[in-house]
């Protein structure tokens, strides 16, 4: 189910093994880390670089993604210098020999942000059960709707073969909604704006969430090179430092001020963007203060990978993929209790 990710990386390990731990220099004398970002959203980077939390990196936008999987493909082939995706997304490239290191997490569900599987309120669809030969509505493959969908049947007691007759297929998010109501597909993968929004309009309801699995849970990381970060431990410490503390930003701050924030970003920065989607933002989806990764996040999707028997028991350990070490949360510099500056703070 998840051989894209594999073969890609396959494909292009040449490209992995041999791109350069070096970055270009901005003409004020900063590393410039190119990214790719999401159409109508601001990435904790680019708000952390709106904040001024960076010292020495700048930011170069390459253009847009809509999946995971590729932004960190992109990352291990050094197109980029960092991405973001599922930590099943990530496991899985690690396990395909990418040189890829996990040093800060990206996205999760917390009080106010998960993602919801949704059946129409006069579905039939009561049950894990019930979803055998059915059709689920997701934006990718290999990434975290399904993995939490397969995760799902698999806790709600489906064998394996049961669970490979529910038919995951791919829908733009802009469509999923209408898919579902259509009937073309059983339930949808639904979250931020076009969770809220079909909300609104009614006539759904939840199978079950990402949060009802796990609770406040990190789902994501941003990834860099290893040879990127042996070559750059300054520009790496810059980097995770400037975004964790954007992240806590998000944390503390009161949801205006945060929704004015970004939708002065993607007014500013002139890419013909729809500011609509910034007003349904509820919270950043990271539970932990400044975003410092736990051993289970990743150990999780390993153990997954190994039951469903894509992963040889003992490959990999949750330590080999990430570290803490460059994030002022988890290295002394802050303390949990810490705002963006140090400074003491409760959360909102």
């Amino acid at each position: 189910a998840f051989t894209a990710v594999l073969v890609v990386c396959a494909v292009l390990m040449a490209a992995c093994g041999s791109s350069g731990g070096g970055a270009a220099q901005s003409d004020d004398g900063r590393t410039v880390l190119r990214y790719q970002g999401w159409a109508s959203e601001v990435t904790f980077p680019e708000l952390a670089e709106d904040l001024g939390y960076y010292d020495t990196v700048k930011l170069e936008w390459v253009g847009d993604t809509i999946s995971g999987p590729q932004d960190i493909q992109s990352t291990a082939t050094g197109d980029i210098e960092f991405g973001s995706a599922f930590n099943g997304a990530v496991v899985k490239l690690n396990a395909a020999g990418a040189p890829i290191t996990s040093v800060l997490s990206s996205y999760g569900a917390d009080e106010g942000e998960y993602t919801g599987y949704y059946v129409v309120e006069d579905s039939p669809i009561q049950s894990a059960r019930d979803l055998i030969n059915k059709k689920v509505g997701m934006n990718t493959l290999g990434a975290h709707h399904e993995f939490i969908v397969r995760e799902w049947l698999a806790q709600e007691g489906l064998t394996n073969d049961e669970i490979n007759t529910v038919e995951l297929t791919v829908v733009p998010p802009v469509n999923t909604e209408q898919a579902l109501r259509a009937g073309q597909i059983a339930v949808a993968s639904l979250n931020g704006i076009h969770r809220e929004s079909a909300l609104e309009r009614g006539g759904i309801r939840p199978l079950f969430t990402d949060k009802s699995l796990f609770g406040a849970f990190s789902y994501g990381t941003y990834v860099l090179r290893d040879d990127f970060i042996a070559q750059n431990p300054e520009v790496t410490e810059d980097f995770v430092q400037g975004t964790a503390r954007a992240i806590r930003w998000t944390q503390v701050t009161p949801r205006d001020e945060v929704v004015d924030r970004f939708r002065e970003i993607i007014t500013s920065r002139g890419r013909n963007e729809n500011t609509k989607t910034i007003e349904y933002w509820r919270s950043p989806g990271i539970p932990v203060p400044g975003a410092v990764i736990a051993d289970r996040e990743l150990r999780t999707w390993i153990d997954w990978l190994v039951r469903n028997g894509e992963l040889e028991p003992g490959r990999l350990t949750a330590e080999d993929l990430y570290t803490n070490k460059f994030n002022p949360y988890a290295n002394g510099t802050y303390s949990a209790g810490s705002g963006p500056d140090g400074e003491a703070v409760g959360t909102k």
